[in-house]
């Protein structure tokens, strides 16, 4: 009985580690996985500002912080104009963007069985409401594969 009260507690534990983190738990989105998401985005330049609409190293657009449920930096208002632009480009409040978002359409994408840091770059490649199609139809998208390759290969425990 005290063995299985312990365990209980170890998983209250580490499921309250993944809430206060990211707000949510979302199973295999590591944090190496959101090293990784963000390297494919930026190469993780935590300097990026941002171009043509996409902010922060994860290259976050308005409409996806939108969908990711409008988080903000503390003591920000979400109505504030530029809330988005500053979370974004704000390492931790753009890793709870990805959180978000994440929570709200992560799917198994690539369709073997398993959803994983590899669907979740798809799902950020493509779009929640449509991460199937293979990312290598464009230039941006081959990219992406490219640099996730590089990633997964420094980091074993993504294979």
């Amino acid at each position: 009985m005290f063995r299985k009260v312990i365990s209980i507690a170890s998983v209250i534990f580490v499921f309250s580690f993944w809430t206060s983190s990211i707000g949510v738990f979302i199973p295999n989105l590591s944090s190496e996985c959101f090293n990784c998401l963000c390297y494919v985005s930026t190469k993780c330049d935590t300097s990026h500002q941002c171009t043509g609409g996409y902010c922060g190293p994860f290259n976050i657009s308005r409409v996806y912080w939108v969908d990711a449920g409008r988080v903000t930096l503390p003591e920000d208002d979400a109505e504030r104009n530029h809330a988005w632009e500053d979370c974004a480009r704000e390492f931790s409040c753009a890793k709870r963007i990805i959180g978000g978002y994440l929570s709200k359409f992560g799917q198994d994408c690539n369709g073997d069985g398993v959803t994983n840091c590899y669907d979740y770059m798809m799902i950020n490649g493509n779009g929640g409401y449509n991460c199937r199609p293979p990312l290598n139809r464009s230039a941006n998208g081959r990219r992406w594969l490219k640099r996730f390759d590089e990633c997964r290969r420094s980091i074993p425990s993504l294979e």
